[in-house]
């Protein structure tokens, strides 16, 4: 399994890489709109939607906001010309603040996981509820990531990618290494507080050989530097809530991995759930950091 898991990395991971740095901020944006439909397509096997249609009609109530999200500023360009209207060219930084849900669920979910997991797992939601937090969080996921790659640029877009990515590795072998204590053993057995540790310091020790390469080169000063550490830590411990989350659906699912798309990793949900969770939250802080320059 664990070569498994390697090979099918060292085969991603580079195209991936060449990805974020040759491709268009449409074409990448697309390449993430399709891996956001592939997991949205688990997703409703692992939340009980059966039937081809209705599965479709998931994917249709993804695929049409993204397409006017993806071209809100054209959106208003038009109604500005239409309407006479050159105010509401104003409008077009007004998607920052749709983060605001997405980062305060994630938020909610650490909280409640962290405090009663036992009442998270018991807890059973009717399927057009899951249906609603499935399209709220991949929806997200694909914005914001989009948008990450498009404002912030493709070195911050990798250093997001490796941070959650060098967690998770850490946590993996950490955990394996010195796990004594389950993190929460009634969602996910595996998973130790002492490999949470690890990826903490993993994300932190990331954080502080990118920000020490940034501030050569950009002159980050010493607060933005702290910031920037802190957010990266933080960003981990809530993709740390992420991959629990989905622990909790697949337990109550009754199966082990979404998919088996990838060998090794299992499904598309199962390889980017740690990401689904980290993207909105880090965003939000990069946008925070950024207004207190």
């Amino acid at each position: 399994m664990l070569l498994q898991r390697i090979i099918t990395a060292l085969i991603l991971v580079p195209l991936f890489v060449l990805a974020v740095f040759q491709l268009s901020s449409e074409y990448f944006s697309l390449l993430i709109a399709l891996i956001t439909l592939l997991a949205a397509w688990e997703w409703t096997n692992l939340i009980g939607i059966n039937t081809l249609l209705k599965r479709g009609l998931f994917l249709v109530a993804l695929i049409l906001p993204m397409l006017w999200l993806q071209f809100w500023t054209q959106f208003l360009e038009l109604v500005a010309q239409k309407f006479d209207w050159p105010d509401v060219r104003d409008y077009s930084g007004a998607l920052e603040w749709l983060v605001t849900v997405p980062v305060l669920f994630w938020v909610l979910t650490m909280i409640l996981i962290r405090t009663n997991p036992e009442a998270v797992l018991k807890l059973k939601l009717r399927v057009p509820y899951k249906a609603l937090i499935g399209w709220l969080v991949l929806l997200a996921t694909w914005l914001f990531m989009s948008r990450m790659r498009a404002f912030y640029g493709s070195e911050m877009t990798l250093y997001f990618l490796f941070l959650i990515w060098a967690a998770d590795i850490a946590a993996y072998f950490t955990g394996k290494k010195f796990g004594k204590t389950k993190l929460s053993p009634e969602i996910s057995p595996g998973k130790t507080v002492q490999g949470m540790y690890g990826a903490l310091i993993a994300g932190a020790v990331w954080a502080s050989v990118f920000v020490t390469y940034y501030a050569f080169r950009n002159g980050f000063n010493f607060m933005r530097i702290s910031d920037f550490i802190l957010l990266s830590v933080l960003t981990v411990l809530i993709s740390v809530y992420g991959d629990l989350f989905f622990s909790v659906v697949k337990r109550q699912r009754g199966v082990k991995d979404t998919g088996s798309i990838l060998p090794g990793h299992g499904g598309i949900l199962d390889r980017i759930d740690s990401l689904i969770a980290a993207i909105p939250f880090f965003y939000a802080g990069v946008v925070v950091i950024g207004l207190m320059s």
